[in-house]
């Protein structure tokens, strides 16, 4: 999973959404001390969807899809296009409207500023000012992502234009996240209820 769908999964007060995202920022074991407890909750929240999401049958089916040469790396493909899967059916989870939500995710942000990471303070006002969150439903802004992750390696990576690939497997991919989603959704309910 990636930023939106992490961030719909997780409960939905504006501390938990921060913690939420916090999860691919935050690294090693939580202090609670350091943490609001909804935030607290939150990194760990994503941390075991995480490991619920690469373990699925259908996430690896998912991954499967990709050739030989993007394998090692067809977990962050996957997690990018569910993403655009989820913008781009948002209607069918979320009775809230997938634009007052990403508003309330970088309102979020921006309140909380003092608990980000450097790296997901630096970056927050970018992904506010470009809409990251809702520009998602566009399949271009999925490739491109894919395109900007493999930038960050020091080394040339099989990401670069993976999105082309992707784009092959358009149909299939979808099929598996609506079937894989409702999956997520059961499992990071009663993860949030124990």
């Amino acid at each position: 999973m990636n930023y939106l769908a992490h961030l719909y999964l997780g409960d939905n007060t504006d501390q938990a959404l921060v913690g939420n995202l916090l999860g691919d920022f935050v690294k090693g074991r939580i202090d609670p001390a350091q943490w609001p407890p909804a935030m607290a909750q939150g990194i760990l929240l994503h941390r075991l969807i995480d490991s619920f999401t690469d373990a699925h049958p259908i996430v690896i089916r998912s991954k499967s899809r990709f050739s030989s040469d993007r394998r090692r790396f067809a977990g962050i493909i996957v997690d990018v296009c569910y993403d655009h899967f989820l913008a781009r059916h948002w209607h069918r989870f979320s009775a809230e409207p997938l634009p007052p939500f990403t508003a309330r995710v970088y309102q979020a942000l921006r309140h909380y500023h003092g608990y980000l990471p450097p790296r997901l303070r630096q970056i927050a006002p970018r992904m506010e000012r470009e809409n990251w969150l809702y520009s998602y439903r566009q399949f271009d802004t999925a490739s491109f992502v894919l395109d900007r992750i493999a930038q960050r390696f020091k080394r040339p990576t099989p990401l670069q234009g993976a999105g082309q690939e992707a784009a092959l497997h358009y149909e299939a991919l979808e099929a598996d996240f609506l079937a894989f989603f409702p999956d997520a959704i059961c499992y990071a309910r009663a993860k949030m209820t124990t």
